[in-house]
């Protein structure tokens, strides 16, 4: 692989815009991964002791991975806060090839397998490895051409990897703050980022210098790719891992099926974005929506964590703890859910999967306190009171834990509001 094109980053601007888009990528990641561990099967779909055994292991690997994610982007949300910039949740929607990207960085929703492996490891692959992307993804349009001094619009520019982006943001930082001093780029409040008292990983912390925020943007680049020369214990190492073990696992039994026929479906389409497969089945379809409805919020409450106005230490823990609950009590139930639910008549051997479809890329931001406080708790209910109402074909006791789940989240939140 040869040397990394340069980014150019001459102004606070240019470097917010391209954390920004590091945000994103965590974000997307995050969806690709889960969505990958959602899709495989579990021994209540047929699978041998010793094949759910296998499974389970690939599974808790790429959950761990998307967890590693998540650390990640609170890592950048840190990094913008630090600079004096708002968090940044949205992300485009999927699949995409966005506007601004590299043409070789494109994101999809894909079940588990040889494929998507492969374009997990792509995506996460150190500087010095050259690694083809799965089949399918094909790159589109030309390389980005730097940007030049004289520019002042923030546009993207060419990145080869994840880490590629995130070098290109040290250096950008350590100019930056030559250029005009580390007091006037670090503008950001320490309180308005977040560390492992929260959310448990001893890593995470609050930046106010150069030296912070090389340490970690380090962190995130030597979890993705490795550090030089080693990526064994890396993403991309661990998704290789898996990946040969996967095809020794078909080797030994070329009629094995560990993975649910997922299609990414969708019950409409978003700013001109189709979903693959339109869902027709009622029950299915409710399940999507509940689905989305809830990681929506999530998104919602994570901005209001990073963005907030006058909530105490404790109330910012609640928020927190309610949203990282939710992510175990209703994002991972129903994604494994929505696995095993059919699309419809119309696509008989395929199902739906959970696709992470938001209802828009507008800002998550909710502005007074009280208020937001108010709408998460409200929209916890109603979710709570739709998830009841559900009757689908399979998975009822899932739906009826998720409503207890969602209720008591809106009992939590509801106990930290004031009365007028």
């Amino acid at each position: 692989m040869g040397a990394e094109p340069d980014i150019t980053v001459e102004n606070r601007k240019e470097l917010t815009y391209l954390l920004s888009q590091g945000a994103e990528l965590e974000h997307a990641l995050m969806c690709q991964y889960l969505y990958a561990a959602f899709s495989l099967k579990t021994a209540a779909d047929g699978l041998t002791d010793a094949q759910a055994e296998r499974v389970e292991r690939w599974r808790k690997v790429i959950l761990r991975i998307a967890g590693e994610e998540m650390l990640h982007w609170a890592v950048v949300q840190n990094l913008l806060a630090a600079v004096g910039s708002a968090p940044f949740v949205s992300r485009p929607h999927l699949p995409h090839q966005a506007m601004g990207y590299p043409p070789g960085v494109q994101l999809a929703l894909l079940p588990f397998g040889e494929v998507s492996l492969q374009h997990f490891m792509y995506l996460e692959r150190p500087q010095d490895v050259d690694s083809a992307d799965g089949d399918g993804f094909v790159p589109v349009g030309p390389a980005l051409t730097p940007m030049n001094a004289e520019e002042i619009v923030p546009r993207g520019q060419e990145f080869a990897t994840v880490g590629h982006l995130y070098r290109s943001c040290a250096r950008g930082l350590a100019n930056l703050a030559e250029k005009i001093g580390e007091d006037r780029l670090f503008i950001g409040p320490a309180f308005h980022q977040t560390d492992a008292s929260v959310f448990g990983w001893p890593s995470l912390g609050p930046i106010t210098d150069v030296a912070q925020a090389e340490a970690a943007i380090e962190l995130i680049v030597e979890q993705g790719e490795g550090a030089t020369g080693d990526w064994t214990d890396a993403h991309y190492g661990r998704f290789l891992a898996v990946r040969d073990d996967y095809l020794a696992a078909l080797a030994e039994d070329p009629t094995f099926d560990p993975v649910h026929p997922v299609v990414s479906a969708g019950m409409r389409a978003v700013e001109g974005i189709e979903p693959p497969v339109y869902i027709t089945d009622p029950a299915t379809g409710a399940c999507s929506d509940l689905f989305n409805a809830v990681y929506e919020l999530l998104l919602q409450m994570i901005a209001r964590y990073f963005a907030f106005g006058h909530e105490t230490p404790r109330q910012r823990e609640v928020l927190a703890g309610t949203a990282v609950d939710l992510m175990f009590q209703a994002i991972e139930p129903l994604g494994l859910l929505l696995a095993r639910l059919p699309v419809g008549a119309d696509h008989p051997v395929v199902t739906a999967g959970a696709n992470f479809q938001l209802p828009y890329r507008a800002s998550f931001l909710l502005p007074h306190r009280r208020a937001a406080w108010l709408r998460f708790a409200e929209r916890l209910e109603d979710l709570a009171t739709f998830a009841a109402s559900q009757s689908p074909a399979v998975g009822q006791e899932v739906l009826n834990q998720v409503s207890v789940d969602l209720h008591s989240a809106a009992a939590q939140l509801l106990a930290q509001v004031e009365e007028v």
